[in-house]
Protein backbone atom coordinates (compact mmCIF):
# COMPACT_ATOMS: atom_id res chain seq x y z
CA UNK A 1 0.00 0.00 0.00
CA UNK A 2 1.39 3.30 -0.85
CA UNK A 3 2.38 5.53 1.62
CA UNK A 4 0.80 8.96 2.40
CA UNK A 5 4.20 11.00 1.13
CA UNK A 6 3.93 8.53 -1.74
CA UNK A 7 -0.04 9.51 -2.81
CA UNK A 8 0.94 13.43 -2.46
CA UNK A 9 4.33 12.73 -4.44
CA UNK A 10 1.75 11.29 -7.38
CA UNK A 11 -0.41 13.79 -7.53
CA UNK A 12 2.04 16.28 -8.11
CA UNK A 13 3.07 14.27 -11.13
CA UNK A 14 -0.64 13.93 -11.72
CA UNK A 15 -1.24 17.28 -11.63
CA UNK A 16 -3.75 16.77 -8.65
CA UNK A 17 -4.85 19.33 -6.11
CA UNK A 18 -3.00 19.82 -2.92
CA UNK A 19 -4.16 21.82 -0.28
CA UNK A 20 -2.14 24.29 2.01
CA UNK A 21 -1.62 21.80 4.46
CA UNK A 22 -1.46 19.09 2.49
CA UNK A 23 1.60 20.81 0.85
CA UNK A 24 3.07 21.05 4.71
CA UNK A 25 2.46 17.96 5.44
CA UNK A 26 4.43 16.31 2.19
CA UNK A 27 7.04 19.15 3.16
CA UNK A 28 7.78 17.75 6.70
CA UNK A 29 7.42 14.31 5.25
CA UNK A 30 10.34 14.80 3.45
CA UNK A 31 12.18 16.99 5.28
CA UNK A 32 11.95 15.06 8.90
CA UNK A 33 14.08 11.93 7.60
CA UNK A 34 16.21 14.46 5.61
CA UNK A 35 17.27 16.09 8.61
CA UNK A 36 17.49 12.96 10.67
CA UNK A 37 20.19 11.59 7.57
CA UNK A 38 22.05 15.23 7.30
CA UNK A 39 22.55 14.91 11.63
CA UNK A 40 24.07 11.46 11.56
CA UNK A 41 26.50 12.16 8.78
CA UNK A 42 27.50 15.18 11.08
CA UNK A 43 27.58 12.99 13.85
CA UNK A 44 30.24 10.48 11.91
CA UNK A 45 32.25 13.16 11.51
CA UNK A 46 31.61 14.42 15.56
CA UNK A 47 32.53 11.20 16.80
CA UNK A 48 35.65 11.03 15.26
CA UNK A 49 36.75 14.50 16.22
CA UNK A 50 35.14 13.10 19.70
CA UNK A 51 37.17 10.14 19.89
CA UNK A 52 40.53 11.75 18.50
CA UNK A 53 40.08 14.77 20.14
CA UNK A 54 40.34 12.35 23.37
CA UNK A 55 44.18 11.73 22.38
CA UNK A 56 44.76 15.62 23.14
CA UNK A 57 45.03 18.85 21.22
CA UNK A 58 47.61 17.94 18.43
CA UNK A 59 45.74 14.92 17.22
CA UNK A 60 42.58 17.28 16.89
CA UNK A 61 44.55 19.91 15.16
CA UNK A 62 46.20 16.82 12.50
CA UNK A 63 42.57 16.70 11.33
CA UNK A 64 41.51 20.36 11.30
CA UNK A 65 44.42 21.40 9.53
CA UNK A 66 43.30 19.46 6.06
CA UNK A 67 39.86 19.19 7.40
CA UNK A 68 38.89 22.39 4.62
CA UNK A 69 40.79 20.19 2.31
CA UNK A 70 38.58 16.79 2.59
CA UNK A 71 35.36 19.39 2.23
CA UNK A 72 37.15 20.08 -1.15
CA UNK A 73 37.55 16.44 -2.51
CA UNK A 74 33.69 15.80 -1.02
CA UNK A 75 32.68 18.60 -2.90
CA UNK A 76 33.94 17.59 -6.29
CA UNK A 77 32.27 14.25 -5.78
CA UNK A 78 28.72 15.22 -4.18
CA UNK A 79 28.91 17.74 -7.79
CA UNK A 80 28.22 14.77 -9.42
CA UNK A 81 25.50 13.13 -7.79
CA UNK A 82 23.50 16.52 -7.83
CA UNK A 83 24.30 17.39 -11.54
CA UNK A 84 22.20 14.23 -12.55
CA UNK A 85 20.00 13.42 -9.31
CA UNK A 86 18.23 17.14 -10.46
CA UNK A 87 17.36 15.59 -13.80
CA UNK A 88 15.90 12.09 -12.28
CA UNK A 89 13.44 14.31 -10.09
CA UNK A 90 12.66 16.48 -13.20
CA UNK A 91 11.63 12.83 -15.15
CA UNK A 92 9.82 11.76 -12.19
CA UNK A 93 7.60 15.01 -11.68
CA UNK A 94 6.69 14.83 -15.49
CA UNK A 95 6.17 10.87 -14.59
CA UNK A 96 9.09 10.22 -17.34
CA UNK A 97 10.33 6.67 -15.39
CA UNK A 98 12.18 5.26 -18.16
CA UNK A 99 13.64 8.60 -18.69
CA UNK A 100 14.45 8.61 -14.92
CA UNK A 101 16.37 4.90 -14.96
CA UNK A 102 18.20 6.07 -17.82
CA UNK A 103 19.70 9.07 -16.46
CA UNK A 104 20.41 6.61 -13.72
CA UNK A 105 21.83 4.20 -15.81
CA UNK A 106 24.09 6.77 -17.39
CA UNK A 107 25.04 8.50 -14.24
CA UNK A 108 26.97 5.24 -13.02
CA UNK A 109 29.67 5.12 -15.23
CA UNK A 110 30.56 9.03 -15.63
CA UNK A 111 30.57 9.55 -11.70
CA UNK A 112 32.83 6.40 -11.30
CA UNK A 113 35.34 7.81 -13.47
CA UNK A 114 35.42 10.89 -12.07
CA UNK A 115 35.73 9.31 -8.40
CA UNK A 116 38.67 7.83 -9.33
CA UNK A 117 40.35 10.31 -11.09
CA UNK A 118 39.32 12.36 -7.60
CA UNK A 119 40.99 9.70 -5.64
CA UNK A 120 44.11 9.75 -7.60
CA UNK A 121 45.21 13.36 -7.13
CA UNK A 122 43.91 13.15 -3.42
CA UNK A 123 46.38 10.20 -2.60
CA UNK A 124 49.34 11.69 -4.93
CA UNK A 125 48.91 15.24 -2.84
CA UNK A 126 48.77 13.92 0.70
CA UNK A 127 52.04 13.53 2.03
CA UNK A 128 52.73 17.49 1.22
CA UNK A 129 49.20 19.03 1.91
CA UNK A 130 49.48 20.05 5.70
CA UNK A 131 53.11 21.52 5.04
CA UNK A 132 51.70 23.44 1.66
CA UNK A 133 48.48 24.46 4.59
CA UNK A 134 51.15 25.97 7.17
CA UNK A 135 50.79 22.81 9.57
CA UNK A 136 53.62 22.27 12.50
CA UNK A 137 55.96 19.62 12.16
CA UNK A 138 54.39 17.63 15.33
CA UNK A 139 50.77 17.23 13.13
CA UNK A 140 51.67 16.57 9.81
CA UNK A 141 52.86 12.66 9.76
CA UNK A 142 49.04 11.97 10.91
CA UNK A 143 47.41 14.76 8.81
CA UNK A 144 49.05 13.27 5.43
CA UNK A 145 47.76 9.66 6.39
CA UNK A 146 43.97 10.41 7.01
CA UNK A 147 43.91 12.40 4.21
CA UNK A 148 45.41 9.51 2.04
CA UNK A 149 43.14 7.45 3.76
CA UNK A 150 40.00 10.05 3.09
CA UNK A 151 41.11 9.78 -0.81
CA UNK A 152 40.89 6.43 -1.43
CA UNK A 153 38.09 5.89 -0.57
CA UNK A 154 36.52 8.40 -3.03
CA UNK A 155 35.01 5.55 -5.37
CA UNK A 156 32.82 4.41 -2.41
CA UNK A 157 31.80 8.14 -1.01
CA UNK A 158 30.30 8.97 -4.80
CA UNK A 159 28.68 5.38 -4.63
CA UNK A 160 26.89 6.25 -1.65
CA UNK A 161 26.02 9.44 -2.26
CA UNK A 162 24.97 9.25 -5.68
CA UNK A 163 22.38 6.64 -4.62
CA UNK A 164 21.40 8.61 -1.37
CA UNK A 165 20.63 11.60 -4.02
CA UNK A 166 19.21 9.84 -6.47
CA UNK A 167 16.77 8.00 -3.62
CA UNK A 168 15.94 11.62 -2.38
CA UNK A 169 15.14 13.49 -6.16
CA UNK A 170 12.80 9.92 -6.80
CA UNK A 171 10.83 10.43 -3.60
CA UNK A 172 12.44 7.88 -1.00
CA UNK A 173 14.26 10.01 0.94
CA UNK A 174 13.16 7.66 4.37
CA UNK A 175 15.76 4.57 3.05
CA UNK A 176 18.83 6.57 2.67
CA UNK A 177 18.39 8.66 5.81
CA UNK A 178 17.90 5.46 7.54
CA UNK A 179 20.79 4.11 6.34
CA UNK A 180 22.97 6.72 6.83
CA UNK A 181 21.89 6.53 10.80
CA UNK A 182 23.23 2.36 10.41
CA UNK A 183 26.59 4.57 8.79
CA UNK A 184 26.74 6.00 11.67
CA UNK A 185 26.49 3.67 14.04
CA UNK A 186 28.46 1.19 12.39
CA UNK A 187 31.26 4.13 12.10
CA UNK A 188 31.07 4.37 16.42
CA UNK A 189 31.68 0.74 16.62
CA UNK A 190 35.04 0.65 14.28
CA UNK A 191 35.97 3.27 16.05
CA UNK A 192 36.03 2.36 19.06
CA UNK A 193 37.89 -0.58 18.03
CA UNK A 194 40.41 1.24 15.42
CA UNK A 195 41.67 4.32 17.35
CA UNK A 196 42.24 2.67 21.02
CA UNK A 197 44.75 0.32 21.89
CA UNK A 198 43.48 -2.87 23.72
CA UNK A 199 42.90 -1.83 27.31
CA UNK A 200 40.55 -3.15 30.14
CA UNK A 201 37.35 -1.12 30.79
CA UNK A 202 35.80 -1.29 34.77
CA UNK A 203 32.06 -1.81 34.88
CA UNK A 204 30.49 -1.76 38.18
CA UNK A 205 33.36 -4.89 39.54
CA UNK A 206 33.75 -5.86 36.74
CA UNK A 207 36.68 -5.53 34.13
CA UNK A 208 36.52 -6.04 30.73
CA UNK A 209 39.32 -6.83 28.19
CA UNK A 210 38.81 -4.81 25.09
CA UNK A 211 41.05 -5.34 21.90
CA UNK A 212 41.87 -2.59 19.78
CA UNK A 213 44.46 -1.60 17.32
CA UNK A 214 45.54 1.41 18.87
CA UNK A 215 45.65 3.50 15.06
CA UNK A 216 44.67 6.73 16.02
CA UNK A 217 44.17 9.23 14.15
CA UNK A 218 44.49 6.31 11.20
CA UNK A 219 41.71 4.67 12.73
CA UNK A 220 39.33 7.10 12.54
CA UNK A 221 39.68 7.42 8.67
CA UNK A 222 39.47 3.57 8.20
CA UNK A 223 36.63 3.43 10.73
CA UNK A 224 34.81 6.17 8.46
CA UNK A 225 36.00 4.44 5.17
CA UNK A 226 34.49 0.53 6.16
CA UNK A 227 31.30 2.61 7.74
CA UNK A 228 30.27 3.87 4.10
CA UNK A 229 31.87 1.20 2.25
CA UNK A 230 28.85 -1.16 3.60
CA UNK A 231 26.20 1.81 3.60
CA UNK A 232 27.14 2.35 -0.22
CA UNK A 233 26.77 -1.28 -1.42
CA UNK A 234 23.17 -1.45 0.35
CA UNK A 235 22.32 1.91 -1.51
CA UNK A 236 23.04 1.19 -4.32
CA UNK A 237 21.59 -2.33 -4.51
CA UNK A 238 18.25 -0.94 -3.42
CA UNK A 239 17.98 1.83 -5.87
CA UNK A 240 18.89 -0.71 -9.10
CA UNK A 241 16.68 -3.23 -7.55
CA UNK A 242 13.81 -1.90 -5.07
CA UNK A 243 13.39 1.82 -6.09
CA UNK A 244 9.97 1.75 -8.82
CA UNK A 245 11.70 4.82 -10.17
CA UNK A 246 15.36 4.00 -10.63
CA UNK A 247 14.98 -0.03 -11.05
CA UNK A 248 17.76 -1.29 -13.22
CA UNK A 249 17.13 -4.98 -12.44
CA UNK A 250 15.50 -6.23 -16.23
CA UNK A 251 15.63 -3.53 -17.46
CA UNK A 252 17.18 -2.63 -20.98
CA UNK A 253 19.56 0.29 -21.70
CA UNK A 254 22.86 1.53 -22.31
CA UNK A 255 25.79 2.69 -19.65
CA UNK A 256 27.00 4.82 -21.71
CA UNK A 257 26.77 7.96 -20.92
CA UNK A 258 25.11 10.18 -23.52
CA UNK A 259 26.15 13.63 -24.61
CA UNK A 260 23.14 15.33 -23.97
CA UNK A 261 22.76 13.57 -20.38
CA UNK A 262 26.16 14.93 -19.64
CA UNK A 263 25.85 18.35 -21.10
CA UNK A 264 22.29 19.24 -18.47
CA UNK A 265 24.70 17.33 -15.77
CA UNK A 266 27.54 19.81 -16.35
CA UNK A 267 24.90 22.96 -16.75
CA UNK A 268 23.55 22.06 -13.15
CA UNK A 269 26.62 20.89 -11.35
CA UNK A 270 29.38 22.89 -13.18
CA UNK A 271 28.24 26.27 -11.82
CA UNK A 272 28.08 24.58 -7.95
CA UNK A 273 31.71 22.73 -8.59
CA UNK A 274 33.02 26.03 -9.30
CA UNK A 275 31.93 27.52 -6.50
CA UNK A 276 32.21 24.88 -3.83
CA UNK A 277 35.82 24.31 -4.80
CA UNK A 278 36.65 28.49 -4.77
CA UNK A 279 34.82 28.69 -1.77
CA UNK A 280 36.52 25.32 -0.42
CA UNK A 281 39.71 27.12 -1.37
CA UNK A 282 38.42 30.10 0.67
CA UNK A 283 38.03 28.08 3.61
CA UNK A 284 41.60 26.87 3.08
CA UNK A 285 42.98 30.27 3.08
CA UNK A 286 40.98 31.12 6.03
CA UNK A 287 42.79 28.05 7.19
CA UNK A 288 45.74 29.61 6.17
CA UNK A 289 44.67 32.41 8.41
CA UNK A 290 44.15 30.56 11.64
CA UNK A 291 47.51 28.61 11.36
CA UNK A 292 49.68 31.07 12.68
CA UNK A 293 47.54 31.25 15.70
CA UNK A 294 48.85 27.77 17.40
CA UNK A 295 47.89 24.45 17.54
CA UNK A 296 44.95 25.29 20.08
CA UNK A 297 43.56 27.80 17.75
CA UNK A 298 43.23 25.03 14.90
CA UNK A 299 41.63 22.66 16.94
CA UNK A 300 39.33 25.20 18.37
CA UNK A 301 38.26 26.15 14.72
CA UNK A 302 38.74 22.67 13.43
CA UNK A 303 36.59 21.34 16.72
CA UNK A 304 34.12 24.68 16.93
CA UNK A 305 33.25 24.03 12.72
CA UNK A 306 31.89 20.06 13.46
CA UNK A 307 29.92 21.47 16.69
CA UNK A 308 28.29 24.18 14.76
CA UNK A 309 27.43 21.26 11.91
CA UNK A 310 25.12 19.59 14.38
CA UNK A 311 23.12 23.13 14.34
CA UNK A 312 23.19 24.08 10.60
CA UNK A 313 22.43 19.98 9.10
CA UNK A 314 18.95 20.58 9.69
CA UNK A 315 19.14 23.29 7.23
CA UNK A 316 20.75 21.03 4.90
CA UNK A 317 18.30 18.37 5.35
CA UNK A 318 15.70 20.47 4.60
CA UNK A 319 17.33 21.92 1.65
CA UNK A 320 17.75 18.20 0.68
CA UNK A 321 13.29 17.73 0.86
CA UNK A 322 13.22 21.06 -1.03
CA UNK A 323 15.48 20.42 -4.36
CA UNK A 324 13.04 17.13 -4.56
CA UNK A 325 9.68 19.26 -4.12
CA UNK A 326 10.81 21.86 -6.37
CA UNK A 327 12.49 19.71 -8.66
CA UNK A 328 9.50 17.39 -8.88
CA UNK A 329 6.60 20.53 -9.20
CA UNK A 330 8.88 21.73 -11.59
CA UNK A 331 9.47 18.94 -13.32
CA UNK A 332 5.59 18.71 -14.09
CA UNK A 333 5.43 22.72 -15.48
CA UNK A 334 3.71 23.56 -11.95
CA UNK A 335 5.30 26.44 -11.95
CA UNK A 336 3.13 28.22 -8.54
CA UNK A 337 3.41 24.65 -7.09
CA UNK A 338 7.22 25.19 -7.30
CA UNK A 339 6.90 28.74 -5.68
CA UNK A 340 5.09 27.72 -2.67
CA UNK A 341 7.33 25.06 -2.50
CA UNK A 342 10.11 26.89 -2.57
CA UNK A 343 9.06 29.25 0.36
CA UNK A 344 7.42 26.77 2.32
CA UNK A 345 10.21 25.21 2.63
CA UNK A 346 13.12 28.19 3.36
CA UNK A 347 11.11 29.81 5.65
CA UNK A 348 11.18 26.32 7.64
CA UNK A 349 14.45 25.89 7.51
CA UNK A 350 15.04 29.62 8.90
CA UNK A 351 12.33 28.99 12.36
CA UNK A 352 14.65 25.42 12.60
CA UNK A 353 17.79 26.71 12.36
CA UNK A 354 17.03 29.67 14.39
CA UNK A 355 16.06 27.44 17.19
CA UNK A 356 19.43 25.37 17.09
CA UNK A 357 21.43 28.75 17.06
CA UNK A 358 19.77 29.35 20.49
CA UNK A 359 20.55 25.13 21.82
CA UNK A 360 24.52 26.00 20.48
CA UNK A 361 24.46 29.67 22.13
CA UNK A 362 22.97 27.91 25.70
CA UNK A 363 24.70 24.42 25.03
CA UNK A 364 28.17 25.69 23.89
CA UNK A 365 30.20 24.85 26.85
CA UNK A 366 29.12 21.45 26.88
CA UNK A 367 29.55 20.81 23.06
CA UNK A 368 32.81 21.71 23.23
CA UNK A 369 33.53 19.67 26.40
CA UNK A 370 32.54 16.41 24.38
CA UNK A 371 34.78 17.19 21.67
CA UNK A 372 37.81 17.49 23.68
CA UNK A 373 39.34 17.51 26.95
CA UNK A 374 41.69 20.40 26.49
CA UNK A 375 40.32 23.35 28.69
CA UNK A 376 42.18 25.99 26.32
CA UNK A 377 40.56 24.26 23.58
CA UNK A 378 37.08 23.92 24.64
CA UNK A 379 36.89 28.07 26.11
CA UNK A 380 38.07 29.57 22.93
CA UNK A 381 35.67 27.02 20.96
CA UNK A 382 32.70 28.32 23.32
CA UNK A 383 33.51 31.78 22.72
CA UNK A 384 33.57 31.30 19.00
CA UNK A 385 30.17 29.12 18.84
CA UNK A 386 28.28 31.92 20.82
CA UNK A 387 29.71 34.33 18.07
CA UNK A 388 28.39 32.22 15.12
CA UNK A 389 24.85 31.17 16.98
CA UNK A 390 23.76 34.66 15.89
CA UNK A 391 24.00 34.11 12.16
CA UNK A 392 21.98 30.37 11.89
CA UNK A 393 18.93 32.26 10.71
CA UNK A 394 20.87 33.96 7.73
CA UNK A 395 23.00 30.69 6.86
CA UNK A 396 19.24 28.53 7.31
CA UNK A 397 17.75 31.05 4.27
CA UNK A 398 20.92 30.54 2.20
CA UNK A 399 21.18 27.04 2.10
CA UNK A 400 17.64 26.13 1.51
CA UNK A 401 16.69 29.02 -1.03
CA UNK A 402 19.85 27.62 -3.01
CA UNK A 403 18.36 23.98 -2.68
CA UNK A 404 15.66 25.65 -4.08
CA UNK A 405 17.54 27.02 -6.73
CA UNK A 406 19.05 23.71 -7.43
CA UNK A 407 16.32 22.04 -8.16
CA UNK A 408 15.13 24.13 -11.09
CA UNK A 409 18.67 23.78 -12.33
CA UNK A 410 19.34 27.96 -11.62
CA UNK A 411 22.80 27.76 -10.19
CA UNK A 412 24.90 29.60 -12.36
CA UNK A 413 23.60 33.27 -10.12
CA UNK A 414 23.12 31.73 -7.01
CA UNK A 415 26.54 30.52 -7.26
CA UNK A 416 28.24 33.67 -8.17
CA UNK A 417 26.53 35.46 -4.85
CA UNK A 418 27.65 32.61 -3.09
CA UNK A 419 31.44 32.91 -3.84
CA UNK A 420 31.16 37.36 -3.80
CA UNK A 421 29.80 36.59 -0.16
CA UNK A 422 32.59 34.33 0.74
CA UNK A 423 35.69 36.37 -0.82
CA UNK A 424 34.55 39.66 -0.41
CA UNK A 425 32.97 39.55 2.89
CA UNK A 426 34.22 36.26 4.88
CA UNK A 427 37.71 36.35 3.83
CA UNK A 428 38.24 39.63 3.73
CA UNK A 429 37.14 40.18 7.25
CA UNK A 430 39.00 37.15 8.84
CA UNK A 431 42.23 38.87 7.59
CA UNK A 432 41.29 41.79 9.06
CA UNK A 433 39.68 40.83 12.33
CA UNK A 434 42.40 38.07 12.77
CA UNK A 435 45.61 39.79 13.76
CA UNK A 436 43.98 41.74 16.08
CA UNK A 437 40.78 39.57 17.96
CA UNK A 438 42.51 36.05 17.14
CA UNK A 439 40.13 33.10 16.32
CA UNK A 440 37.59 35.16 17.73
CA UNK A 441 37.93 37.86 15.45
CA UNK A 442 37.42 35.16 12.15
CA UNK A 443 34.53 33.95 13.49
CA UNK A 444 32.94 37.13 13.52
CA UNK A 445 33.64 37.65 10.03
CA UNK A 446 31.98 34.73 9.51
CA UNK A 447 28.94 35.60 11.35
CA UNK A 448 28.42 38.76 9.41
CA UNK A 449 29.08 37.16 5.97
CA UNK A 450 26.25 34.48 6.98
CA UNK A 451 24.08 36.96 8.13
CA UNK A 452 24.05 39.05 4.77
CA UNK A 453 24.35 35.89 2.28
CA UNK A 454 21.36 34.50 3.74
CA UNK A 455 19.48 38.41 2.91
CA UNK A 456 20.70 38.61 -1.03
CA UNK A 457 19.44 35.11 -1.32
CA UNK A 458 16.04 35.98 0.16
CA UNK A 459 15.67 39.09 -2.46
CA UNK A 460 16.70 36.17 -5.21
CA UNK A 461 13.71 33.89 -3.98
CA UNK A 462 11.90 36.74 -3.83
CA UNK A 463 12.27 39.00 -6.95
CA UNK A 464 14.48 36.73 -8.99
CA UNK A 465 13.74 34.77 -11.90
CA UNK A 466 14.97 31.47 -11.41
CA UNK A 467 12.37 29.33 -12.51
CA UNK A 468 13.00 29.08 -16.16
CA UNK A 469 9.73 29.04 -17.04
CA UNK A 470 8.87 27.64 -20.62
CA UNK A 471 12.71 26.42 -20.82
CA UNK A 472 12.72 22.76 -19.12
CA UNK A 473 14.12 20.29 -21.35
CA UNK A 474 13.08 16.43 -20.88
CA UNK A 475 14.34 14.75 -23.67
CA UNK A 476 16.91 11.96 -22.86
Amino acid sequence: MASTKDLLLLRIREHGKLSTAEQLKLTVLLSVPAILAQVSSILMFYIDDAMVGSLGAQASASIGIIATTTWLFWSIISCAATGFSVQVAHRVGANDIDGSRSVFRQSLIASLALAVVTMIVGMSIAGPLPHWLGGEDAICPDASTYFFIFTFGAPLSMANMLASAMLRCAGNIKVPSLANVVMCIMDVVFNFFLIFPSRTIAVASLHIFVPGAGLGVAGAAIGTLTAEAVTAAYLMWYAAYRCPELRLAGENGSFLPERKTLAQAADIAGPIFLQRVLMNVAQIVTTIIVAPLGAIAIAANALGITAESLCYMPGYGIGEAATTLVGQSYGARRYRLTDRFAWMTTLLGIAVMTLMGVVMYVAAPLMMASLTPDEAVRQLGTECLRIEAWAEPGFAASIVAMSCFVGTGDTRKPSIMNLASMWAVRVTLAALLAPRYGLQGVWLGMAIELTFRGLIFLIRLKWGRWMKIGTLNLEH
